[in-house]
């Protein structure tokens, strides 16, 4: 059993080995972009972890999920736009969007000023469905520099966390077997 458990890991560290960061980078990047299909890039970055530095991998997988979940933020941004375009066609709804006018600054003012960045990082350092703060950030149009640096330190740090798992995990697997 370790003998196959050994060689089928070698086969994992060689791809991970011949991706390189570029690949840690565009697997991120493709995994967080990928708002319907959720895509495990994480598994290449604990296998990155062996075979790198850990921190680096981390700050690249980081970087490329940062950017990934722009996507989620552009389709928030869009229907929200969308919204907006077919609310002017449509004049009968003009004192239910007075309405939602009042919710939506008090609300926004809030998230803004005060709830935003620190969700964001949550959503984005734990297993938390972090496609939904994305598609609602671009909705209630939260500044796309903020959104991009929590997402950024949220995602860098559960990187590097990842990567650690897997250089200590891997250790630690192959110590039992």
């Amino acid at each position: 059993m370790r003998q196959i458990l050994s060689m089928v890991w070698a086969e994992v560290v060689a791809v991970a080995s011949s991706l390189g960061l570029f690949g840690v980078f565009i697997t991120s990047l493709i995994g967080s972009a990928s708002i319907i299909f959720p895509i495990p890039a994480f598994a290449l970055v604990i296998t990155a972890g062996t075979v790198f530095n850990p921190v680096v991998v981390g700050v690249v997988a980081g970087l490329g999920s940062a950017i990934g979940e722009l996507t989620g933020y552009g389709v928030g941004y869009g229907i929200r736009r969308a919204k907006h375009r077919l609310r002017k066609e449509n004049k009968l709804e003009r004192k239910l969007e007075k309405e939602e006018k009042k919710w939506d600054k008090t609300f926004r003012g809030y998230f803004h000023r005060k709830l935003g960045f620190v969700l964001i990082v949550l959503f984005a350092v734990t297993p938390l469905p972090d496609d939904i703060i994305g598609v609602f950030c671009g909705l209630v149009h939260y500044d796309v520099k903020r959104f991009f640096v929590a997402t950024l330190i949220g995602k860098t740090v559960q990187g590097i966390v990842l990567a650690y798992i897997g250089l200590l995990g891997t250790g630690l697997f192959f110590s039992l077997f």
